[in-house]
């Protein structure tokens, strides 16, 4: 069996309190000179601007910013709603409307407008003096590349000492020998790294042990 939709009583009680609030605002527009469908854009206007500035004012309060502004734009319309409920209520003539009435029923779209405006396009907070960052500060290799900055050098680190094999010294040695009995001269660090094949330090660490 089809389940049976059972309304809401917070929905049904929002659309009545929508509905009367709307005709509310309508018949005040209407009696202070808005004919047509003017009268109908009234109640839309003031709703859409109360329900924009409710929507701000969750958005900054969920960001952790102030929301003043939003607050201010909120009583305006809750303002306006409120006004229009009471003056409707038996306390106003509608077939006699008060000129300051006409006036600000006249002036609403032009303050609707200021109010969506400011809530829909947030300013962008100015950049002073104040509020520029610290700039960060220039690393070494910047400051050495400046006019008469001098960096300074970094220290020299020493070669790490060369040790040879007992057994490659040995060898050596025979080397040497053999070179000096065959020229009659000590054998040089260059003849030695080619006939024994080694890098130059290595050659040179051992010659200084056939000395």
């Amino acid at each position: 069996m089809p389940r049976l939709v059972r309304p809401d009583a917070v929905l049904v009680q929002a659309v009545i309190a929508g509905a009367l609030s709307f005709a509310h605002l309508h018949d005040l527009a209407e009696a202070a000179g808005q004919h047509g469908w003017k009268a109908w854009a009234y109640p839309v206007s003031v709703d859409l601007l109360l329900v924009a500035a409710w929507h701000r004012l969750r958005s900054l309060r969920d960001a952790g910013e102030p929301a003043g502004s939003a607050w201010s734009w909120f009583v305006v319309a809750l303002t306006a709603s409120l006004g229009a409920n009471v003056a409707t209520a038996g306390l106003l003539d509608l077939g006699d409307v008060p000129d300051w009435l006409r006036i600000l029923v006249a002036g609403w779209p032009a303050l609707a407008f200021l109010g969506g405006t400011l809530l829909v396009h947030r300013p962008t907070p100015p950049t002073g003096p104040g509020t520029e960052p610290d700039p960060e500060p220039p690393s070494t290799v910047e400051r050495a590349t400046e006019p008469g900055v001098q960096a300074n050098p970094l220290p020299a680190l020493p070669a790490p000492a060369v040790t040879a094999p007992p057994a490659l010294v040995a060898h050596a040695q025979k080397i040497a020998a053999d070179h000096r009995a065959r020229t009659g001269s000590a054998i040089d660090t260059e003849t030695l790294r080619a006939r024994l094949g080694v890098p130059s330090p290595m050659a040179e660490a051992i010659a200084a042990q056939l000395v």
